[in-house]
């Protein structure tokens, strides 16, 4: 990372971490709506997923954007729209009709986090160097990752000791400042005019985008869409406790674990790659990870097997973020790289919401035991699509970085 682009990648940094800060702050407090304001139970799981659902349409035209009109305003826009979103549950909390106000804040606040992710991601690979960008993509993917943790906490406090008010309160001020940060700090690193031929509909379809995009959706897959939506089934089915906590308790530590050992992966993996000058030869280590945290939790059957699984699972999903943003980067124009981002983003989604529709009805009808052995084939499968994509794109199964002078960087200087 040159002297000139580190400031940039730190403001990145912070504003995605107080982004995924203000989405943990919220999230102990919407699945109880049912309890506090008389929701139904569909609506309240219609809400949680409103914001992935828009994403889903929001990804592509997002990264459409960032190529047309660059980096900077779409970037201060989606960090205030998520502000002015979560002010939103307070208008939600007082009004007459809670569940349609909550709803279109949802809505909102999915928009805003597709510009973020399309953005800061883009902006990191216009200001990184190619032999730093793994890490520098692995510490923006963390910042998203440690703040999530940090806000379930303090959202979990602030509720129960003040109010739920205050807690969506803490949450929109955090976003408001994260907005006003970048707009004093962040400067335009992608395009130097509007590109006009850049449509909201050109979506990126390259191999390179394809190729990264398929490797997250099955990422997304296994670990947000069956492990996270089957683990506390899981723990009572097979009676595994921690600590003497219910399943749910157990569960939450043990998602915890993995997420801190994703955080520090995605660190350690796009280090790795930087400093091997290869993405490949890291991101299939990283799968093979994942591949051995579900194979060891389909048979896990104590506490120990069960947080040994956790860690493998989370530092393996987690090591791949950094190395496969930074070879994507790597491998497409930085003309294109929002529309790439976007393509990426859009099948990750795609992924963790397809996944909890296929793993609750599966784990019923064939138990957890072959559900988890499946995911364990998928990060395989993954790597196999990686390797295909790189080598027809490359004619290599293990390109190596190319080290750029800062000249060459956008917005490096």
């Amino acid at each position: 990372m040159s002297e000139g682009s580190r400031p940039v990648v730190f403001t990145v940094i912070a504003c995605t971490f107080f982004v995924g800060f203000g989405g943990g702050v919220v999230f102990p407090i919407l699945p109880n709506l049912e309890a506090v304001l008389g929701i139904s139970p569909f609506l309240v799981g219609l809400i949680l997923s409103a914001n992935r659902f828009t994403r889903l349409f929001a990804n592509a035209p997002s990264g459409a954007l960032v190529d047309r009109i660059g980096t900077r305003t779409p970037f201060i826009a989606g960090l205030f729209v998520e502000g002015v979103a979560t002010l939103g549950y307070n208008v939600a909390i007082a009004s007459a009709a809670p569940a349609a106000w909550f709803l279109i804040a949802r809505v909102a606040w999915g928009v805003g986090s597709a510009l973020v992710f399309a953005t800061a991601y883009t902006i990191t690979a216009d200001v990184s160097q190619a032999e730093s960008r793994g890490t520098s993509m692995g510490l923006v993917r963390a910042g998203i990752t440690f703040g999530f943790p940090a806000g379930l906490v303090l959202g979990g406090i602030v509720s129960d000791e003040y109010s739920i008010a205050a807690a969506f309160a803490i949450a929109a001020a955090v976003a408001l400042v994260a907005s006003v940060l970048a707009y004093f700090t962040v400067p335009e690193t992608h395009v130097e005019e509007n590109q006009a031929g850049v449509n909201p509909w050109n979506v990126d379809r390259s191999v390179p985008a394809l190729t990264a995009g398929l490797v997250n959706f099955g990422l997304y897959f296994s670990y947000v869409g069956v492990l996270f939506a089957t683990l506390v089934l899981f723990l009572d089915a097979r009676s595994v406790s921690i600590l003497g906590y219910s399943s749910q308790g157990t569960s939450g530590f043990l998602m915890g674990i993995t997420v801190l050992a994703g955080s520090v992966f995605m660190l350690v993996g796009g280090k790795l790659s930087d400093v091997l000058g290869a993405r490949v030869p890291i991101l299939i280590a990283f799968l093979v990870t994942a591949c051995g945290g579900f194979a060891l939790l389909a048979d896990a059957q104590s506490a120990s097997t069960l947080t040994v699984a956790c860690c493998l699972i989370g530092a393996g999903q987690g090591g791949v973020g950094g190395p496969l943003l930074a070879l994507l980067a790597d491998l497409t124009p930085p003309d294109r790289m929002g529309r790439a981002t976007g393509t990426n983003n859009v099948l990750g989604d795609v992924g963790g919401g397809l996944g909890p529709m296929v793993s609750l009805p599966a784990v019923k009808a064939v138990g957890f035991a072959p559900v988890y052995a499946a995911c364990a084939i998928i990060p395989a499968v993954a790597g196999l699509v990686l390797l295909v994509g790189v080598y027809s794109h490359t004619g290599s199964l293990n390109p190596q970085v190319k080290a750029e002078s800062v000249d060459e960087v956008g917005g490096a200087d």
